[in-house]
């Protein structure tokens, strides 16, 4: 997929590794390379990268600084020695949160969830049909189903295989949780070892429990930071 980024990160070893794993492993397209913020600052104002990868700590303005500085809709992949942010980082539009050192496998992964979160949402805005939802296709047994990714109410991890809840039906995906979570962004967040959620059928919170139709889940102090800081966007 043809992406642009950049690569915002005052040490130059890490600079170099994301431009190789980048260069080697996919057909995005590096804009820059800025090495503190107001370097970057500077740099977007000129140019429009789809995403950036943003180094946290960083000296004159950290990484979570100056990404509040940006326009609200800029698109950001963290990447940090300190686990410490990653609730924070999702008060922004964060792709994902990678841990340096950043290896292969992981860089991997995040490269599937980045084209995953924009094939998602140029289907979202290519839409011919009023009111049309995002959507995929689930296998479940032998049948290839089409699911509204708004339907969803919540996911639910049993063993081997996750339980897809809509408010009309349940689908059984031969998959693990954890590799549907790593496919899926904001509204959709984890919230238990058990579960991910869809956030915009939530009905309410209370003692530590999602309310979604009849069903209630808990949620577990592991999610617990990362889910209220997506919910803290929509508090007043």
């Amino acid at each position: 997929m043809n992406l642009s980024c950049i690569i915002i990160d005052d040490e130059p070893n890490a600079v170099n590794l994301l431009e190789i794993l980048i260069t080697q492993n996919t057909k995005w397209n590096l804009l820059g390379k800025c090495y503190d913020a107001l370097e970057a600052i500077a740099f977007l104002k000129e140019n429009k990268p789809d995403f950036i990868f943003l180094d946290i700590n960083m000296p004159q303005l950290s990484g979570m600084e100056l990404a509040g500085l940006l326009s609200k809709d800029t698109k950001i992949v963290f990447t940090t020695a300190y686990s410490e942010y990653a609730a924070e980082s999702y008060t922004f539009e964060t792709i994902d949160y990678l841990l340096k050192p950043i290896t292969l496998k992981r860089f991997l992964e995040a490269m599937q969830k980045i084209e995953r979160y924009f094939m998602f949402n140029q289907a979202s805005k290519t839409s011919v049909a009023p009111g049309g939802n995002e959507y995929f296709f689930v296998k479940s047994g032998k049948v290839l189903r089409k699911i509204l990714l708004g339907e969803i109410q919540y996911f639910e991890g049993e063993k081997e295989y996750v339980r897809l809840v809509t408010p009309n039906e349940q689908l059984l995906i031969y998959r693990r949780l954890k590799e549907i979570d790593e496919q899926l962004s904001p509204p959709f967040v984890r919230v238990h070892n058990s579960y991910i959620v869809n956030t915009r059928q939530i009905i309410k919170i209370q003692d530590n429990h999602i309310y979604i139709g009849a069903k209630h889940i808990p949620i577990s102090e592991k999610f617990k930071d990362k889910f209220m800081a997506v919910i803290s966007q929509r508090i007043f």
